[in-house]
């Protein structure tokens, strides 16, 4: 009965699969893994360089029967499976059989990539979302997506879905737009790292350019400015504003109202001038200070003439005593 038993236990043992690898198994798989698009055609070599008594490929596609040859192929024209295990090839040889596996990635890049925000015009120092969504895209996992503010890498959204079939992903962006950002591009780019054994460079998908509208009021470099009344110079109120600023002048010495930015000096009485700039956001003023150019020349020639009698004095007194005695000078 035992020796049965024991005749039963070894006849099971012959026909248990020992999984192994390459180094153990005398198998070689060409390539050692294969990242293939979907839909495209897939091919791997499996060779040995010992006697055997059969080997063959498994798989739910292209499976390939035992052969006595010493290297198969497995092939399949067209790559639909997307939950397909990982296909292996098997030899029979002293009495026991070993295994090596082909890992397989089923790719496919995103119908479409596009980006978008909730809010068309945004208002300074408030925060803002964008949107960058993804269609049918495999896998998920191997999914980065690059944000860009012109050609900056502002942002990187990786995943995590183990999921094989191509599902859609929505990657977001915080921001806080000022002044400097109106007019800014924002664009979301899609890239697939499918490693060493993937398409080189990986695969990129890019939206289409967001150009944000950012409102912000008025604001000058400085408060007050002080202007010597010339024909050259100009009282400049010119601020940046979106909306564009409205512009009042304000002054005891202007008889008629001005909504230009910019007004000539020359034509002005010495004096305080308020300039206000105003949109929707809000409103900010500027003092310009005028003075007489009159009085200014007037002083200048007063200062020139002390100077030239100076040096007449001093040019006198130098040639008098260099010049002989009794000399008329």
């Amino acid at each position: 009965m035992l020796q049965c038993f024991l005749g039963l236990f070894s006849a099971v043992s012959l026909l248990v699969t020992v999984k192994g690898t390459n180094a153990v198994c005398p198998l070689k798989i060409n390539p050692l893994k294969l990242v293939v698009r979907f839909n495209s055609s897939a091919s791997a070599d499996c060779s040995t360089s010992v006697t055997h008594q059969g080997m063959g490929w498994e798989s739910t596609m292209g499976a390939v029967p035992l052969s006595t040859a010493s290297l198969i192929t497995w092939r399949v024209s067209q790559l639909i499976d997307w939950e397909i295990q990982p296909p292996f090839c098997y030899i029979n040889y002293d009495e026991n059989q070993c295994t090596v596996d082909l890992p397989v990635t089923i790719y496919k890049t995103p119908d479409s990539v596009s980006i978008s925000t909730v809010n068309q015009v945004m208002m300074e120092g408030n925060q803002y979302e964008l949107q960058c969504d993804i269609h049918n895209v495999a896998p998920a996992q191997n999914l980065t997506v690059n944000w860009y503010k012109g050609e900056t890498l502002v942002n990187q959204t990786n995943f995590t879905d183990t999921i094989k079939r191509p599902v859609s992903k929505t990657s977001k962006l915080l921001i806080h737009p000022d002044r400097t950002d109106d007019g800014a591009q924002y664009r979301c780019e899609t890239e697939l790292k499918l490693g060493e054994a993937g398409p080189q460079p990986p695969p990129k998908n890019t939206s289409k350019p967001l150009i944000i509208e950012v409102h912000y009021k008025p604001k000058h470099s400085i408060s007050t400015e002080k202007i010597s009344q010339s024909d050259a110079v100009y009282l400049n109120c010119t601020v940046k504003a979106n909306p564009a600023a409205v512009y009042t002048w304000h002054s005891e010495h202007l008889t008629e109202k001005i909504s230009s930015s910019v007004i000539q000096s020359s034509t002005l009485s010495p004096g305080n001038y308020t300039c206000t700039a105003t949109n929707n956001l809000g409103a900010e003023s500027k003092v310009f200070i005028v003075s007489s150019a009159g009085r200014t020349t007037f002083w200048a020639i007063v200062i020139a003439g002390v100077v030239l009698a100076v040096l007449l004095i001093v040019s006198y007194v130098i040639i008098k005593i260099k010049s002989p005695p009794n000399t008329v000078i």
